[in-house]
């Protein structure tokens, strides 16, 4: 018998699985945290900090970035990016079952894809001198459109697609491309998995990191292309992933039925969590339609919006307080100030109650990223007197 869920039953299932309640999702750190997640995003845009720190500080409070930084790049390894979601950290261990991505992308080169003639060289020098970046092996081209890069460039990153060559870590912002027989752990290069068996662990994972999770969601988490979306289909069939289907009372009826881990299932979700903004592309958020669908919030990236269009604002994170999302932030710095660009908050939220905690949760961020005051330039009229009140106090 398929277990029924109410939709806030569900919210604090998905809350919990993400790290927001109970003391577990703050034990371990960054390294602990991105185990739970399974996938942090990566993102180039850097305002209030990247967005891969913003994960764990959202989750953890104001960590030392240093430690977010050896959770995500260490040596030995415990880390290593790759394609999930999108560009992403992914646990190292996971290593083995990625390979079925890494299968399809090599088969290209055998299809007539367009591969540099230099990726063979890149390679051997790679092999020959060790870890390289990008510099290192000639970088993008210069004069041009930023994305105009090297054949160099593009036969370092077609090597990590097909798995010749791992990043485990970064240097700035630059990633280090190290040969995998070098930087892999030779227990995870042993393994060799069906793409049915990598598809399938890796729904499971997705699974217990989304908390509930609809068919769709688990395809957006990991990106299937349908003939590996059959495949986990089969695994939620027969049970192999390890996820029991729930119904979700009060979803669109096309995603009341979905996928839990029974072991979220056994307790009642109990705890609070302070008031955070989030990363847009926090694994909470990152799907837009599953974000309306479990917390009644529209949000979208305005970044690439033009600025005579955005809404809300170039960088805009929601905010999320008592188990919802009850407003938007448009963050960025000024030296030592952190400046709200523009502060909503959602209709039916008490105006008092998400000032305060708006207020708590920027001057906490400014502490965190070195700031020491705190500027507001736009918000909602109405908003206006309780934030000031509430910021000065």
């Amino acid at each position: 018998m398929t277990l029924t869920l109410s939709p806030d039953e569900a919210r604090r299932i998905i809350l919990r699985a993400q790290g927001f309640l109970g003391s577990d999702g703050r034990r371990g750190g960054a390294a602990a945290a991105l185990r739970r997640l399974g996938a942090v995003q990566l993102d180039t845009i850097s305002v209030l900090a990247r967005s891969h720190e913003l994960v764990a500080y959202a989750r953890l409070g104001a960590v030392d970035r240093r430690e977010v930084e050896r959770a995500y790049w260490d040596d030995p390894a415990r880390a290593f990016e790759y394609w999930c979601h999108a560009a992403c950290i992914l646990p190292i261990d996971d290593w083995p079952l990625y390979a079925f991505r890494r299968r399809r992308l090599r088969a290209w080169k055998h299809r007539g894809a367009d591969i540099p003639a230099t990726m063979d060289k890149v390679l051997a020098q790679v092999r020959e001198t060790g870890p390289v970046t990008s510099a290192d092996i000639g970088g993008s081209k210069k004069g041009g459109a930023w994305w105009d890069r090297s054949d160099a460039k593009v036969a370092i990153e077609w090597l990590l697609n097909v798995g010749d060559v791992v990043c485990t870590r970064r240097t700035g912002w630059r990633r280090v491309y190290e040969l995998t027989e070098r930087a892999v752990p030779a227990h995870l290069l042993a393994e060799d998995l069906s793409d049915a068996e990598c598809v399938t662990r890796l729904a499971g994972i997705a699974g217990r990191a989304l908390g509930v999770a609809t068919r769709a969601d688990l395809i957006d988490f990991l990106r299937l292309r349908a003939p590996e979306a059959a495949l986990m289909d089969r695994s939620l069939l027969d049970g192999s992933c390890g996820l029991v289907p729930v119904h979700v009372s009060g979803w669109p009826e096309r995603a009341a039925n979905a996928w839990a881990d029974p072991a979220a299932l056994e307790s009642e979700p109990r705890g609070r969590h302070r008031t955070t903004p989030l990363s847009p592309f926090d694994s909470l958020v990152w799907d837009r339609a599953r974000t309306a669908r479990v917390f009644g919030f529209n949000h979208r990236l305005e970044a690439y919006v033009p600025k005579a269009q955005r809404v809300h604002g170039y960088f805009t994170m929601p905010v999320l307080a008592g188990g919802h999302l009850v407003g938007r932030i448009d963050p960025a710095r000024e030296g030592s100030t952190l400046v709200a660009r523009q502060v909503g908050v959602e209709a039916g939220v008490s105006l008092h109650k998400a000032a305060q905690g708006v207020a708590d949760a920027l001057w906490e961020a400014a502490s965190w990223v070195g700031c020491d005051d705190v500027r507001v330039e736009r918000l909602e009229p109405h908003l206006a007197g309780p934030l000031r009140d509430a910021l000065a106090r």
